[in-house]
C-alpha cells in the first residue's frame, strides 16, 4: 500500500505516532479546518474525542476517510446520519479504559460506604466523632451497561463481595461471569433492591435520560448512584432534586450534560454529591496506550486485515458476542 494520509483531529498533547513514520503522512487539524481536509484523508483519528466537529463536518457525498478511530470508548460525539449511512469503518478505544474505570467505581463505593468524606471533614474541624459505617460485602449493585466497561465494573465489585445485577440491551441467561445479564426492560424491577446503582451504558437514543425522576423514585433511600457513562444518560435536575430531598443517600458524577462544569453550576454545592472532571479512566500513561492501540490497528488496516473494536454504527457501540 502506498503512503496513506492520516488526519488527526488533535488536542494537546498530540499523540505519539512514531511507528507511522515512512508509512503514513500525518496531518494535524483543528475543528475549523476539518471539513476542508477530510476529503483528502484515508484515515481520521479523533484524538480530541470531546469534539463534535466530525458530526458537523462529515461530507454527505464525495471522497472521505475509509476508517475513523476515536480515542474514546463512546462514539456518540462523532456519529451522524451521513457517517452511519456510508461505508466508513468506525473503531473505538475499547480495552484501554475498562479496568481503570472499574477501579475508580470501586474506590467510590468504598469511600461512600466508609464515609471517608465525613472523616476528612471531621479531621479538618479537629473533631473526634466515632461513627458506624456500611459493609460492602453482601450489598447489591445494579450495573447498567453490559459492555466491557460494565463487565469490568461488575467483576471488580464481585471481588468485594457485592452481589451484582448486570443490565444490558437484551437478556442472556448463560453468561460465564454473571450467570444472567438482565434485559433493559428489567431495570425498573431491579432498582428498588439496589444499594449501588452504577451507570456505564453507551449514549444512544434509547438510553438518553435513562435516569430521571421516575428512576430515582424507584431506588430505595439507602441507594447510592454513580455515573461513569455519559452525562446525558442522567437528567441532572432530577438527580439534584432527589439528593436535596434525601430521596437517595448519595451520588457521584464523573460525566455531565455539559463539560466542563461552569463555576455557577448548582452541581458543585449539592449535598452528598461527589463531582469529578471526567477522569475515571485516565491513569498515568493513558495517552500513550491510546496511541499504541491506534498504531496496532493501523498495522492491520495497512495489511488489509480486520480491525479491532469495530463499532456497529447503528447500535452506537462495539457489540459483545
Amino acid at each position: 500500500m502506498s503512503e496513506s494520509t492520516v488526519l488527526v483531529l488533535g488536542s494537546d498533547p498530540p499523540p505519539k505516532l512514531d511507528r507511522l513514520a515512512g508509512r503514513a503522512r500525518v496531518i494535524f487539524t483543528d475543528e475549523e479546518s476539518l471539513a476542508d481536509r477530510l476529503p483528502s484523508a484515508d484515515v481520521l483519528l479523533a484524538w480530541d474525542f470531546t469534539s463534535e466537529a466530525i458530526r458537523r463536518a462529515w461530507p454527505e457525498q464525495g471522497p472521505k476517510p475509509g476508517w475513523v478511530h476515536t480515542a474514546s470508548a463512546g462514539v456518540d460525539q462523532l456519529l451522524c446520519p451521513a457517517l452511519i449511512a456510508d461505508d466508513t469503518v468506525v473503531t473505538n478505544a475499547r480495552g484501554v479504559f475498562e479496568q481503570p474505570i472499574a477501579e475508580y467505581v470501586a474506590g467510590l463505593v468504598i469511600a461512600m460506604a466508609k464515609d471517608f468524606y465525613g472523616s476528612w471533614e471531621l479531621q479538618r474541624q479537629r473533631r473526634w466523632r466515632h461513627r458506624e459505617t456500611l459493609r460492602v460485602a453482601g450489598s447489591r449493585a445494579v450495573v447498567v451497561g453490559s459492555g466491557p466497561i460494565g463487565r469490568a465494573i461488575g467483576s471488580t465489585l464481585l471481588a468485594l463481595g457485592i452481589k451484582v445485577d448486570l443490565v444490558g440491551r437484551r437478556e442472556r441467561r448463560d453468561d460465564p461471569r454473571f450467570g444472567r445479564v438482565h434485559a433493559s426492560e428489567a431495570l425498573d424491577g431491579l432498582l428498588p433492591h439496589a444499594d449501588w446503582v452504577i451507570c456505564a451504558a453507551p449514549l444512544t437514543d434509547a438510553t438518553r435520560g435513562l435516569f430521571d425522576k421516575a428512576a430515582f423514585e424507584r431506588m430505595p433511600q439507602r441507594a447510592r448512584f454513580i455515573n461513569v457513562g455519559r452525562g446525558p444518560l442522567v437528567v441532572e435536575a432530577d438527580l439534584v432534586a432527589a439528593l436535596r430531598a434525601w430521596r437517595i443517600a448519595a451520588a457521584a458524577l464523573d460525566v455531565f450534560e455539559q463539560e466542563p462544569l461552569t463555576t455557577d453550576s448548582p452541581l458543585w454545592d449539592v449535598p452528598h454529591l461527589i463531582v469529578s472532571p471526567h477522569m475515571s479512566g485516565d491513569t498515568l500513561g493513558w495517552r500513550d496506550a491510546l496511541a499504541e492501540q491506534f498504531q496496532d490497528n493501523f498495522d492491520k488496516w495497512s495489511a488489509g486485515e480486520p480491525l479491532d473494536n469495530v463499532v456497529d454504527k447503528r447500535l452506537g457501540y462495539v457489540p459483545v458476542h
